[in-house]
């Protein structure tokens, strides 16, 4: 007798387990498909260094060719110097994905550099994303690469 009030006991405190109350829904890859491509809108429409001066996160790493990563206020000082008044930087994301935390995310892409001087320079792209406090997304990690027909 004594195990089966044990046994009641337990089984009563128990919580039933409900599945479909406890899944919580994956991040949408879209959320942060649409801010790459804001990003990319914002770097036309106001030139790419105010682009990352805008969306690089206080602690955000930038990979350039022939250069150690660039990170933080290194970084920010870096993007600050830019000239980028003889380039125009556009680029679409074609992928990504969001962590199931819903806190960090990628994207990749193909994008664009176009100079005064009619020179077209396209490559490839990835940027590591992290949601801020205020729920805006910044990269913590920018790099790219040369190389898909450049004219």
């Amino acid at each position: 007798m004594r195990y089966l009030l044990i046994l009641l006991f337990l089984v009563s405190s128990c919580r039933m387990y409900n599945r479909e109350e406890d899944t919580v829904a994956a991040p949408d890859v879209t959320e942060i498909q649409i801010v790459d491509s804001e990003f990319s809108d914002y770097s036309k429409e106001h030139g790419m260094r105010k682009a990352l001066l805008e969306y690089i996160d206080d602690d955000g790493v930038m990979m350039r060719d022939n250069a150690l990563p660039i990170k933080g206020a290194h970084a920010i000082d870096f993007i600050s110097s830019m000239n980028d008044s003889t380039v125009e930087l556009t680029w679409e994301p074609q992928g990504g994905d969001i962590a199931a935390s819903g806190e960090l995310g990628y994207t990749y892409g193909i994008y664009e550099m176009k100079g005064n001087n009619d020179v077209v320079e396209r490559g490839t792209y990835v940027t590591i994303w992290r949601k801020q406090e205020d729920g805006k997304w910044k990269f913590v990690l920018d790099s790219g690469n040369q190389g898909i027909g450049n004219d």
